[in-house]
């Protein structure tokens, strides 16, 4: 036994660097040769072909040049598949962030969004080595369903003006209620080519997914409208209308204005942009993982996603995350790792350098296509309806967080939702607990067991008018401590001996201690012996660590032993638990 305790208290966890040790070198480290490069390469090239329309309509839709979404998918993916903990992780601009993105645009400028951006950047940075991520994973599934549509519905709302072309009077307001009015008067001002546009890309993404499921529908939709714009003389608007096109040259690095006060103003912005970035990157490492069956490191990943996003920010770059559908069609296109993500990054780099002219010729109602086909897949349309069926509690989280979503704010709705759901978890628990009086078998018909055998007679489990014992089953914890204190307060005194059997509490905190020391004193009062039977080592060491300790209890391994000890007059012992 002491060999056993020895071992276990030098079974050291992972170490520093096996947390923090890229991906990257742990598959190189395995070997890399050609076969594992060509893979790569047509991994990277596939991303590439879906990343480049999708970047652009990202950017636009967040209030900013195409250009810069560009920048974000060349620096902030190479850095994420360079230094990140998953495989097969693709960074790059998310569509979860226009919203946040666009409202930071409109407060504080292009500018205060690239603080920001670089601000996020440090805050991830500082969770991921922290060791934080780990508790990403705690955020409810409800919660995640629920914001993940609410944002799909804010961006498509946000595309509306231009799938149909509208002109509006003013500034395109940024709240739901506030936009679909101002979009609803300005219905006079469709443009027929506009509509035909998107409609074109539309109809051209989910035919090619359904017919041609291996070609890049998305790129193919954006060419063949901008073809037909072109070759037609459609009046519609194009990046190089609004825009001036592409530059054909990639930005020299340059750090942004600090200004003390601006940095303050960003802070909520900024904090938003870690919650959010740290939350979709992991669920997308999460989603690889499922599809792969790896294990992504996530503080390594969340401390990637930090230097992602500094780095697309000194490039003037906005938000990086991890992306569910890129990274989800690198593990489809056979990608063997993370060398695929940054022949990503090279390849959109090669468009910028190469053909960024081409880029003038797209026409803002393709792109807007292309996001509403992103809104509509986004939304997990099978999981909403299920959790609506499930449980009162789970479609009350997840109402609550779309609503306030759609209708307040994305962090708003995150942090309601996830305090909602931690709430309704605890009212579960605090109910699942269990306070029991155990009967000897003398006086208890007990049950045969799973194997039909009945258990044989124990005397030392027989009635005695003189003990009670009382076993506690499940989490003992301050959800459940008012209702155990009730029961423990009536029975504590009732009887010359009580025996409190433990041995079903995997955990116990510091409150259930509290409850359970003030029974114990109120029992030595009262003249009661007070025995806590089959303890965890970890229960005994809370209950000790808040005085449950000798004289004021005695602790016996079980509660037969308990019982016998009592059924033998002894009056003193050495406790188990006195070693701890």
């Amino acid at each position: 036994m002491n060999a056993a305790v020895h071992s276990t208290r030098h079974n050291p966890g992972p170490t520093y660097r096996q947390l923090f040790t890229p991906k990257l070198v742990t598959v190189l480290r395995e070997g890399y040769g050609s076969a594992q490069l060509r893979a790569d390469v047509v991994a990277g090239l596939t991303v590439a072909i879906v990343a480049l329309p999708l970047s652009m309509a990202i950017a636009i839709a967040s209030g900013v040049s195409p250009d810069r979404g560009l920048y974000t998918a060349i620096v902030g993916g190479f850095i994420v598949s360079l230094l990140g903990g998953s495989r097969f992780q693709i960074g790059g601009p998310a569509g979860a962030f226009i919203v946040l993105v666009a409202s930071t645009v409109a407060r504080h400028g292009v500018e205060g969004l690239i603080l920001a951006t670089m601000m996020s950047g440090v805050f991830l940075v500082a969770v991921g080595y922290l060791r934080l991520g780990t508790y990403i994973k705690f955020i409810p599934y409800p919660v995640t369903v629920g914001f993940t549509a609410g944002i799909a519905v804010i961006i498509f709302a946000s595309q509306i003006s231009e799938l149909f072309g509208l002109s509006l009077a003013g500034k395109e307001p940024g709240a739901l209620i506030a936009k679909l009015t101002a979009l609803a008067a300005a219905a006079g001002t469709v443009n027929a080519s506009a509509v035909a546009v998107a409609a074109l890309t539309i109809a051209t993404i989910v035919g090619l997914k359904r017919w041609r499921p291996s070609w890049p529908g998305m790129l193919a939709a954006v060419a063949l409208a901008s073809l037909a714009a072109a070759a037609l003389g459609l009046p519609v608007e194009t990046i190089g209308t609004r825009f001036g096109g592409i530059p054909r040259s990639f930005p020299l690095p340059s750090l942004p204005a600090f200004d003390l006060p601006l940095m303050q103003a960003l802070l909520p912005d900024a904090i938003a942009f870690t919650l959010l970035g740290a939350i979709e990157s992991l669920l997308s490492a999460v989603v690889a993982d499922g599809m792969t069956g790896r294990r992504h490191r996530s503080n390594c990943e969340l401390v990637a996603q930090g230097f992602a996003n500094i780095g697309s920010s000194l490039f003037g770059g906005i938000c990086v995350t991890g992306t569910i559908a890129r990274t989800a069609t690198n593990v489809r296109a056979g990608a063997h790792g993370p060398v695929a993500g940054m022949l990503h990054s090279l390849f959109l780099l090669f468009f910028i350098l190469a053909a960024a002219p081409l880029a003038s010729y797209i026409p803002l109602a393709a792109l807007a296509g292309v996001l509403a086909v992103v809104a509509w897949n986004m939304v997990e349309k099978t999981a909403f309806a299920a959790l609506i069926r499930s449980s009162w509690g789970d479609a009350l989280v997840l109402l609550v967080t779309f609503a306030l979503v759609v209708f307040r704010d994305l962090t708003e709705g995150i942090v309601v939702g996830f305090a909602l759901g931690s709430v309704l978890f605890i009212d579960r628990m605090s109910k699942a607990i269990n306070v029991e009086a155990l009967e000897g078998v003398a006086i208890a018909d007990v049950a045969d067991n799973e194997n039909g055998d009945r258990p044989p007679y124990d005397p030392a489990a027989s009635a005695d008018p003189d003990t009670v014992v009382y076993r506690i089953s499940g989490a003992f914890f301050f959800g459940a401590a008012s209702a155990v204190a009730a029961v423990l307060d009536r029975i504590a005194d009732q009887r010359r001996n009580f025996v409190l059997d433990c041995s079903a509490v995997p955990f116990l905190d510091s409150t259930a201690a509290n409850v359970i020391e003030g029974a114990a004193r109120k029992a030595r009062r009262a003249g009661v012996r007070f025995i806590i039977a089959g303890a965890a080592p970890q229960v005994r060491r809370m209950l000790f660590q808040h005085g449950v300790r000798p004289p004021l209890v005695r602790y016996k391994t079980t509660t037969r032993s308990a019982l016998e000890q009592l059924r033998n007059g002894r009056q003193s012992e050495t406790p188990a638990a006195a070693t701890w």
